[in-house]
């Protein structure tokens, strides 16, 4: 398992297709798979960025993490990006709501933050934590 990650973010969206569209069109996130219930409502989807990856659903599907995860609120991400003017760039361009603009951090890393399109909030950054 070295070097594979093990910790994944799961995320659930009221509208997961508009989800997918925005994390893979504004933010660069690859679409792995999506597997849809009959009904269309996406059950699992997994969409990586570089090593890393993000596994989300539809919400009202009755699963168990759906049900645990009803009352949850936004949460925050932070995303590793090798050019972080280039990805934001991309994110203004896809019309990302853009929190904070591209920002030199006094630990040396340079980020910006964006709100996805159920209000969850996106960090991307130059600082990868040292494990």
């Amino acid at each position: 398992m070295a070097g594979q990650p093990s910790v994944f973010p799961a995320l659930v969206y009221r509208d997961a297709k508009a989800a997918i569209r925005q994390l893979t069109e504004a933010f660069g996130f690859t679409r792995v798979a999506v597997y849809e219930g009959d009904d269309g409502t996406v059950r699992h989807a997994e969409l990586s960025y570089g090593p890393g990856a993000v596994m989300l659903g539809s919400r009202g599907t009755g699963s168990v993490f759906d049900k645990a995860m009803a009352d949850a609120g936004p949460t925050g991400i932070y995303v590793v990006v090798d050019d972080v003017d280039a990805h934001h760039r991309r994110a203004v361009e896809h019309g990302a709501e853009i929190l904070m603009e591209p920002t030199d951090q006094d630990y040396g890393s340079r980020d910006y933050m964006a709100r996805d399109v159920e209000g969850n909030i996106w960090s991307f950054g130059t600082y990868a934590p040292q494990l």
